[in-house]
């Protein structure tokens, strides 16, 4: 620590004196010095000896336990943060890059772009949050986000703000313990076997991509993406290696499935035949659902347009939408007395975890079984207690014994 007011000098005789300085009465009096693990050098003034010293003692501190950070650093603006971050995912599926993308432009920087680092704060946050469910981000003025939207955009700013931890622009994360909005539970929509059935007669063309969907548990962009050579009509058998997905400014682009690993599913005798009488003769490379038009994949427009009318002139199906005809695959599976690990494997799910918290509540008729067994074991213990020799009654010890 320097008093930049004063100085000491050594008199003639050996002696020394403290004398002012030539910055005596100029700027801030204190100056606290140190250098960093780096071998960097830092300073800050101060107008009172005491501030300097805290102040320094907790840059010693920080370097002590692992916290401190570089000034430098943590002046770098989020806006910054946020486009090296999103560098680092380029490995990164395009759609998953692009609803990255989105968020950012649209969501978080509008708010947050030109803040420096050290300047996001805990408070801030929670407080932008809550907003957003109110009343949007900037880019959409008065009207709230949703749920899942807000949860979606507090995982971004999440991952930049961790993301600067590791690069040592800052101390900690103050996205931390963020309260989050709850998303409501959305009812899933399940058909019937004849639904199911009436359904993909309704569809017309789209019958077979409609019982494919709905058997087998397909997502689209993984039925989009088959190809004839897919289909082992021997075996019984589907092979899902890729799918196509919708990219905004990119239009359809072709990849790995969404676990990224591929899978064989099998084929419903019923449907096997089917897809032997349409694949026969066709070329291995066909697309085995191919578009309607001059696209170069099957879109999601095209089949939902003859879906939904469809579903519109089944009794009882006006709304289902899809996607729900993976639902639908999952519980006509657990219904059949599929475990838990079997339809896992069937969607393509890359835990079980994932697949019990989706449809672990369509095993209800466990539980029951669970109290049936209770209540048989119940009432034989029940009965050989009433037919077995009467216990002798236990006498208490003695005292003293």
């Amino acid at each position: 620590m320097e008093d930049r007011w004063n100085k000491t000098v050594r008199l003639p005789d050996g002696s020394t004196e403290t004398v002012q300085s030539a910055a005596h009465g100029k700027g801030l009096r204190w100056r606290a010095r140190y250098v960093d693990e780096n071998g960097k050098e830092h300073a800050k003034g101060f107008g009172r000896k005491a501030d300097a010293q805290n102040w320094l003692n907790k840059q010693v501190s920080d370097q002590v336990t692992g916290t401190w950070t570089d000034p430098a650093l943590s002046a770098v603006t989020f806006g910054e943060m946020a486009d090296r971050w999103i560098a680092t995912k380029a490995v990164r599926a395009p759609k998953t890059v692009a609803g990255y993308r989105s968020l950012l432009d649209t969501i978080v920087l509008p708010h947050w772009k030109d803040i420096p680092l050290r300047e996001v704060r805990f408070e801030d946050l929670q407080v932008w949050i809550a907003s957003l469910s109110v009343d949007g981000s900037v880019r959409f003025e008065g009207k709230g986000l949703s749920a899942s939207r807000v949860r979606q955009a507090h995982q971004l700013v999440g991952a930049v703000l961790r993301f600067a931890v590791k690069a040592k622009h800052l101390p900690a994360n103050p996205a931390e313990g963020v309260e989050l909005p709850s998303i409501p539970e959305t009812e899933q929509r399940y058909l019937t076997h004849e639904q199911l059935h009436r359904v993909a007669v309704a569809a017309g063309r789209h019958r077979t991509l409609v019982l494919v969907l709905g058997y087998c548990g397909l997502r689209f962009g993984e039925a989009a993406a088959l190809k004839v050579s897919n289909v082992d009509t021997e075996a019984g058998r589907i092979r899902v290696a890729r799918s196509v997905t919708y990219v905004r400014k990119q239009g359809q682009l072709e990849g790995p499935t969404k676990g990224k690993q591929s899978r064989t599913v099998p084929v419903p005798a019923f449907l096997n035949a089917l897809l032997k009488t349409e694949i026969k003769g066709r070329a291995p490379d066909e697309l085995l659902f191919p578009p309607t038009r001059g696209d170069k994949w099957l879109t999601l427009g095209q089949a939902r347009y003859s879906f939904q009318k469809a579903t519109a002139a089944v009794d009882g199906c006006a709304g289902v939408r899809m996607h729900d005809l993976r639902h639908t695959c999952a519980a006509l599976a657990i219904r059949s007395g599929a475990n838990i690990k079997v339809v896992q494997r069937l969607l393509g799910h890359k835990s079980a975890v994932l697949t019990l918290d989706r449809y672990g509540h369509l095993y209800p008729d466990d539980l029951d079984a669970v109290a049936a067994a209770f209540d048989a074991a119940a009432g034989t213990a029940a009965d050989a207690l009433r037919t077995a020799a009467p216990l002798k009654p236990v006498r208490p010890p003695r005292k003293g014994a």
